[in-house]
């Protein structure tokens, strides 16, 4: 990860990320309500971290994504940062070096991820939004990513996020037209779970969390660890990767689940 320097230091409070834990839920939240949540280096440098701490928590069993407050969940990157931060190529790379590796860690997590999304949900918050495993927005969100407009591009890793989430075609409409769009087009395209009245984002996301946390965490593990290998490397299957296909059944998870439901009662995994 680069190094921080001293004036993203005088910037870099955690409460720009925040973490709130319920039980075996955990929400991270981009807390700059003044902003719209709009995403400045020191917080894309906070959220790599705290997402690298959260993913070595095996008590865990789902995080939740969001903005503060109900307005937005990120516009994207503070376009006050691009004067100082972002003024040049040498710039933008060291920049793009800390968002990638933020965006990698999202991509990576081993728990379970969702997106609450109210408002706005653009640029470099949509790119936050589509590594998430799921994406739940109020029937008022609105998406898009309207770069063109500033001259910039999405660089390779910011635009695979999106890519695999949506394909070429959806992909290239979003980036080209520079449109912003509103729920029922961006569920049309694939970039949303499911669409919510507003007023029930937060108690959809959470109940959806606690469904996903219901289950066998190293299930959910396996089944997203499966998953990226098999839409990132068309090398054929090892062996041992087939092997791993069958390690749940060795697992104190399975004997807890199938005797569980074999006498109707809730299994009580304990991710092992």
């Amino acid at each position: 990860m680069p190094e921080m320097t001293s004036e993203m230091t005088s910037e870099l409070t955690p409460e720009l990320i925040k973490v709130e834990r319920e039980d075996d839920i955990a929400t991270v939240v981009l807390n700059r309500p003044d902003k719209l949540n709009a995403m400045s280096k020191p917080m894309w440098l906070r959220l790599g971290e705290v997402l690298g701490e959260l993913s070595a928590d095996d008590s865990l069993r789902c995080l939740i994504l969001r903005g503060a407050g109900t307005k937005a969940f990120s516009p994207g990157n503070d376009i006050s940062e691009f004067a100082d931060q972002r003024s040049n190529p040498e710039q933008a790379k060291a920049y793009g070096a800390i968002m990638h590796t933020t965006l990698g860690a999202i991509q990576s997590c081993p728990h379970p991820t969702v997106a609450m999304i109210h408002g706005i949900c653009v640029g470099g918050g949509l790119e936050i939004a589509a590594l998430c495993d799921l994406r739940i927005c109020g029937t008022s969100s609105r998406f898009g990513v309207p770069i063109k407009r500033l001259g910039l591009v999405m660089a390779y890793p910011e635009i695979a996020g999106l890519l695999n989430l949506v394909g070429h075609a959806a992909t290239l409409e979003i980036l080209l037209e520079g449109r912003v769009f509103d729920a029922a087009e961006a569920k049309d395209k694939g970039l949303v779970t499911r669409i919510v009245a507003d007023a029930e984002v937060e108690a959809a996301t959470l109940a959806t969390a606690r469904e996903i946390a219901s289950g066998a965490p190293l299930v959910a593990r396996w089944h997203k660890k499966f998953l990226r290998r098999l839409e990132g490397d068309p090398t054929p299957l090892s062996d041992a990767e087939i092997d791993e296909g069958y390690a749940c059944y060795g697992s104190e998870d399975f004997q807890i689940g199938y005797k569980a439901f074999l006498k109707k009662e809730t299994p009580k995994f304990k991710a092992r």
